[in-house]
Formats: C-alpha cells, sequence, structure tokens
C-alpha cells in the first residue's frame, strides 16, 4: 500500500502553531492606554514638581533681593536685611517661642534658612535630588509649623491666634507634597531625573535621588 504525504496538513498545523504563540506572547504587550495613562500622570506630576519649586525659589528670590512683596524694597538679604529676623523675631506662640527669638537674626540661621530655599527650589525645579529636598523640605515646614503653632486658639499674651486649622495647615500640605513627588519621582518626566539617576555617584547612593 502505497501512503501518500500531505504537505497541506503541515502547513495548516504550521500556521496553528504561529497563530496559537501571537495569542500567547499578545498578553505580554504594554496597553497603548495604559503607557498613554502613565504619560498623563508623569506631566500632572511634573506640573506640581515645578509649580512649588516656584514656591520655594520666589521665596528665595524675595528675601535675597527685597521684591516688594514679603520682603520690603531695600530691607532684602543682599542689602543687609535678616531673612530670619521678623519672622523669628514676632513668634508668639507655641513650645519653641523663646528658642526661635534667640535663633531670629543670628547669621547661621540666615545662610540655613537661604541656602535650604534655593537648594529646595532648584532641585524641585532641575527634578534631581528629590529626596534630598524631600527632607529638607520636611524638616523646614516642620519648623515653620511649630513657630506658628497651629493647635493654639490664644497668643502668648491672650489675643486670638486665628489659626484656621488646629493640625493641618499648608506647611504640612507642602511637606507631603514634597515626599509624594520623591516617592513618584516626579522629575523623570519634563525633568533630570532619568540622567542624574544614572550618575555613578547616584546609582550607588539610592538616597540622593
Amino acid at each position: 500500500m502505497v501512503v501518500h504525504d500531505h504537505p497541506h496538513r503541515r502547513t495548516g498545523s504550521r500556521l496553528l502553531s504561529v497563530r496559537r504563540s501571537r495569542t500567547t506572547s499578545e498578553p505580554e504587550s504594554t496597553p497603548p492606554e495604559s503607557t498613554h495613562n502613565d504619560g498623563k500622570r508623569g506631566y500632572a506630576m511634573a506640573s506640581l514638581r515645578l509649580m512649588m519649586g516656584f514656591v520655594f525659589l520666589w521665596a528665595f528670590l524675595d528675601k535675597a533681593f527685597g521684591l516688594g512683596y514679603a520682603t520690603p524694597s531695600g530691607r532684602g538679604w543682599i542689602s543687609g536685611g535678616s531673612p530670619t529676623e521678623a519672622f523669628l523675631g514676632r513668634v508668639a506662640v507655641g513650645p519653641m517661642e523663646s528658642t526661635f527669638h534667640s535663633w531670629a537674626g543670628a547669621a547661621w540661621a540666615d545662610w540655613l534658612f537661604m541656602l535650604g530655599l534655593l537648594g529646595i527650589g532648584l532641585a524641585l525645579t532641575a527634578g534631581v535630588a528629590l529626596r534630598l529636598a524631600a527632607l529638607a523640605g520636611t524638616v523646614m515646614m516642620a519648623l515653620m509649623w511649630v513657630a506658628e503653632w497651629p493647635p493654639a486658639r490664644h497668643l502668648s499674651d491672650g489675643a486670638p491666634s486665628m489659626s484656621t486649622n488646629p493640625l493641618v495647615d499648608y506647611h504640612l500640605v507642602y511637606a507631603a507634597v514634597l515626599v509624594v513627588l520623591a516617592a513618584a519621582s516626579a522629575g523623570d518626566a519634563v525633568g533630570l531625573g532619568r540622567p542624574w539617576s544614572r550618575l555613578p555617584v547616584v546609582r550607588d547612593r539610592m538616597w540622593l535621588r
């Protein structure tokens, strides 16, 4: 008996195996919608990061040059004014009231405060060293929260404190935003976060990211 080989059967089985392999490999690819959403989230976080960076940079510029907003013209740091004397000298409530009074106008306090504003502002704007910026910013915001001491209803002289919230004010909100930006690697979009993270010194020390 002669058995004939049928080439078309082999071809059909090959096509079926190819189709199966394609079907199994399709779920591994990233859906375009997911990529699009990631891009939108990245740009949203970048926008928040840039706005926060401007908050700190503006505070530095106003206090350094006396732009006539929070700091009167001619009273800037470069004109001999003290960035900390007015704020810390007017602290009138809280457990660190006398401590803040002793710090007011001190050269070391002025330098630390101004360098902190500048460093945090530049880091946020560029999208680098966000973890350090979050740490420094959280410490700064915590000290300013204690200086205003929102839990108090009255100041030391008995006058109303005019506190709008006894626990959460804008200082704590700013600190939380800084932590979120660092945790989300918000410098990767519209920033230098990716090339910064590839630097050898940063790659070996994750706390510098």
